[in-house]
């Protein structure tokens, strides 16, 4: 019962919607190669739910639309809350982001370089990515000047969910669509319109 009762509990914590008894019950009967009651499942879920109760935990089992997921509990709603507005917060402007594609694509790239091509002053956007950590001085060009010379960061990497500069979409591949740029590879939004 306990290995049921684990596998249960994965499933549910790895739902990202509500899962139903029967999802539950086809994942489980395909995984253990043989049928698994209804009974079972409910009596696990039950365990789990009581388990969950306790106040050391911070999230409970909670039935919902036919289904069942982890969510917190409401007495720590506003540390989530707080949370979600940082959140938000972290999201780019239209103009970081043209000036971090930028970055990414033509790196390392002098503030010169980066107002020749996007056409404006760049110094307030690129002291808001120095500042959330998307890009980071790369050294000095070895031109009159010697000006600082700019490159993504690792958080970069983080932020865009990329193991290697080589994982950027290729230029061809990037079409401007209604203010967002879009691989057309593959359909999937690369980056968000200006919030």
């Amino acid at each position: 019962m306990k290995l049921l009762q684990n596998h249960v509990e994965a499933l549910i914590f790895c739902a990202s919607e509500p899962i139903s008894i029967e999802e539950l019950q086809s994942c489980l009967s395909e995984m253990f190669g043989t049928s698994v009651q209804e009974v079972d499942i409910v009596q696990a879920i039950d365990v789990l739910t009581e388990k969950y109760e306790e106040s050391n935990f911070a999230f409970q089992i909670c039935q919902m639309s036919d289904g069942y997921q982890f969510l917190t509990k409401p007495e720590f709603q506003p540390s989530i809350a707080v949370l979600l507005k940082q959140k938000s917060k972290k999201r780019l402007s239209k103009a970081a982001l043209e000036t971090l594609a930028i970055v990414a694509y033509k790196q390392p790239v002098t503030k010169g370089q980066l107002e020749q091509i996007r056409g404006v002053n760049c110094d307030y956007t690129i002291q808001k990515l120095l500042e959330k950590e998307l890009v980071a001085i790369k050294g000095k060009a070895d031109t009159p000047g010697r000006p600082i010379l700019y490159g993504t960061s690792k958080k970069f990497m983080e932020y865009f969910g990329i193991n290697s500069l080589s994982d950027l979409p290729l230029p061809k591949d990037l079409k401007v669509d209604e203010g967002a740029l879009t691989d057309t590879s593959n359909d999937n939004n690369i980056v968000t319109q200006e919030s």
